[in-house]
């Protein structure tokens, strides 16, 4: 089943040849998108945002894996709230596997090099050792023997993804110390380094490194080069773009595993013109899912939306007057103090009270501690309201 003498050679070219317009102009315009959405933000509410839009990027990357876990599902995971279900219950734990791995590489607690072979090792290793047992095999379809999938480590067998036979197991550490040579952002211009995040997804997947999670392995490592690269954070995944148009990514990845397609298709053993076509539609998708956050992120239409709900349940008696300001307040500021409700509502302290009670419940706000500061939250009954169009209908 393996090639022999398989070389990390086989894997070339690892980025585009020449300088290539197209590819030059997305590097920019997700560098300019990303700065512009940053700002827009009270830098506590992003906090927030993002982590409502890292279990945006667990759904959406679970989708690409067939695993529809809903978005209430992993709501109640993170409040360790599981399903009865067995099924159900290990696809909550793994949705918070993914949600804890992310946020560690949002905290910058968990990869300083995106591309070394000790951060792909690392976030394998922390997103397995979170999984059940019974998500930690796969089953050879030669065989149907059942193998385990060992947090952290390389696969010691040969496999077909597709059409395409990967390295040889005993290769995968020279392919990878290749990989993480040829991505070293040390070594390339800022707009180089947004190109080769879109070349070094194709090419780890291309790898497969491990028995199992090599799809969700390779976002996490492209999220955190996104961040590593200073266009990445909190506020926006990829992978949102990447399930809504997931034929055309599947399509994409494989015709990028062609061989050269003749002598004007690069110099190297795989196909340049199909690794400039996925990075160019993994580009794309990046920055249109910079640009759809950043219109959602706008504040005058998001505090629109938030006082049109606000509105609303205080009309049909479901909170109580004075929620409205005090939620304006929170996204604005980012942060209330308790003692600033009265000034905020104009109603005496018992009613403020029962204000912050209210909100509270609804987890429309949130607090540290019973006494503590007031920040707003974004509960998953209200996203729809909030952020429309951030899940599909469902």
């Amino acid at each position: 089943m393996a090639k022999t003498n398989m070389t990390p050679s086989f894997m070339e070219p690892m980025l585009p040849s020449s300088s290539n317009r197209a590819l030059e102009d997305l590097a920019i315009a997700i560098i300019e998108g990303s700065a512009s959405m940053a700002t827009q933000i009270n830098p506590i509410v992003q906090r927030s945002i993002g982590d409502l839009v890292r279990n945006m990027n667990c759904y959406y990357s679970n989708l690409i894996e067939g695993h529809n876990t809903h978005p209430r599902d992993i709501e109640r995971a993170l409040a360790a709230d599981y399903s009865k279900n067995k099924e159900q219950r290990d696809l909550q734990l793994e949705a918070k596997a993914h949600i804890e791995v992310q946020a560690m590489i949002d905290n910058g607690h968990l990869v300083k090099n995106a591309f070394s072979v000790e951060s792909i090792q690392l976030i394998h290793r922390e997103f397995y050792r979170r999984l059940p047992e019974s998500l930690c095999f796969v089953i050879n379809t030669d065989t149907h023997e059942k193998i385990a999938v060992r947090s952290g480590e390389f696969r010691l067998g040969d496999v077909i993804v597709g059409q395409h036979v990967a390295p040889q197991a005993d290769l995968i550490s020279k392919f990878l110390v290749r990989f993480e040579n040829a991505y070293d952002f040390s070594k390339l211009s800022r707009i180089q380094q947004i190109i080769a995040i879109a070349a070094a997804h194709h090419r780890l997947l291309w790898i497969h490194p491990f028995y199992d999670g090599n799809g969700r392995v390779t976002r996490l490592v492209s999220h955190a080069a996104f961040k590593q690269a200073g266009v990445g954070n909190s506020l926006w995944s990829i992978s949102r773009g990447l399930a809504r148009n997931s034929q055309e990514y599947k399509n994409n990845l494989l015709l990028a595993d062609s061989l050269r397609q003749g002598d004007l298709d690069g110099r190297g053993n795989l196909s340049e013109k199909y690794l400039v076509n996925f990075c160019e539609f993994f580009l794309e998708t990046a920055a249109d899912q910079i640009q759809f956050m950043h219109k959602l992120l706008n504040v005058s239409e998001l505090m629109s939306r938030i006082e049109m709900y606000a509105w609303n349940e205080v009309n049909n008696k479901r909170l109580p007057k004075g929620s409205v300001a005090v939620l304006k307040e929170a996204l604005v500021k980012g942060r209330v103090t308790r003692k600033e409700i009265p000034t905020l509502t104009g109603y005496a302290e018992r009613q403020s009270r029962t204000i912050v009670a209210s909100l509270l419940k609804e987890k429309l706000l949130t607090s540290d501690s019973a006494y503590g500061d007031l920040y707003l939250g974004f509960p998953q009954h209200i996203v729809a309201e909030y952020f429309p169009k951030l899940y599909p209908a469902i």
